[in-house]
């Protein structure tokens, strides 16, 4: 569930929430700009990047749940001599009071995130508060974060003040490739979890009526192979069915389309077989990652094999060509 959904939910059940945002990050910081914390009375969602930056914040959102005369705050956090965090550099915060009054462009920005689209928030000073507006033409806006005034025009200097009428708008780049994940045995459970907090759209496919569950589209299997035919340049494919033989014509239907990567849960053994086969359907198994995950690892447990693959997927999207 993304950040927008759970501060919905929050606002929608009336509780007391505080929305912290990097907006900001010079130097070595442990989180980047545009990271998020929802934080309440008792807990948090999220982290801007644990040790004493994020006690500190914590701490300062939840006094801020208690007042009544002051909506926001715009905080400077030098890490080095203010905090005695190794990493030394600046990171500046904005922290925020959200209630019912903020369910209209949470819920845009939900459905933005939902659809894995990109979008931009502005945050404008009006008095005491800050009036939030949602833009889904993000195209806009120069740069992730701005600090622009009443007229539009950039602040000057290097950290400046939020005033009257002034406003911090923030580009968000919600497009997340899609993960189509076909098979929902116990290692497909353990990768859909493990997948639910990273920057993935999970795509999540069984043919078995009993692997019915909250995420999982039943479909016959000439439905699955015709997805996996589907499948985009920027998809990311993993295959791990219950069945041998489906799985090969989900790989063969999948590397015939050429997504970004196709992995096929197996042995050598399996692969070598699927290989041949391949070269007989006078298909490239060049995009053919198997057996999935990072390598070095021998657990085969279900959730070593999630992780495995998570870091493996990350690196993919992160650094492509180089996996």
């Amino acid at each position: 569930m993304s950040w927008a959904s759970q501060a919905l939910s929050a606002v929608i059940r009336g509780e007391p929430l505080a929305l912290v945002t990097v907006v900001a990050a010079e130097g070595s910081t442990p989180r980047e700009a545009g990271t998020r914390m929802l934080v309440t009375p008792l807990g948090q969602s999220g982290t801007i990047g644990g040790g004493n930056l994020e006690y500190r914040a914590t701490a300062q959102a939840r006094r801020l749940l208690t007042q009544t005369e002051r909506g926001y705050a715009l905080q400077d956090y030098p890490l080095g001599p203010f905090l005695q965090q190794c990493c030394g550099g600046h990171v500046r915060l904005l922290l925020e009071r959200l209630d019912a009054g903020d369910r209209a462009w949470l819920e845009a920005a939900a459905r933005a995130e939902a659809a894995g689209q990109a979008y931009a928030l502005e945050a404008r000073v009006c008095g005491t508060r800050l009036q939030r507006a949602f833009f889904a033409d993000e195209t806009q806006w120069v740069g992730a974060v701005s600090m622009i005034d009443a007229a539009g025009a950039p602040l000057p200097g290097r950290r400046p003040p939020l005033s009257e009428g002034d406003a911090l708008v923030e580009r968000i780049d919600a497009a997340r490739p899609r993960l189509l994940l076909f098979g929902a045995g116990h290692v497909g459970q353990a990768i859909a979890r493990a997948f639910a907090p990273l920057p993935f759209r999970l795509d999540w496919q069984d043919s078995r009526p009993e692997a019915a569950a909250p995420g999982v589209a039943i479909q016959d299997e000439a439905r699955l192979i015709e997805l996996a035919a589907q499948a985009g340049p920027g998809d990311l494919v993993l295959i791990l069915t219950h069945n041998h033989d489906l799985d090969y014509q989900l790989t063969r239907a999948a590397l015939s389309a050429g997504p970004r990567y196709v992995g096929l849960i197996g042995s050598e053994t399996k692969k070598a077989r699927f290989l041949r086969r391949l070269r007989e359907d006078e298909v490239s198994a060049e995009g053919l990652t198997c057996p999935i995950g990072i390598p070095g690892l021998k657990s085969k447990a279900p959730e070593v094999i999630a992780v495995s693959v998570a870091a493996q997927l990350l690196q993919v999207i992160e650094h492509p060509g180089q996996v």
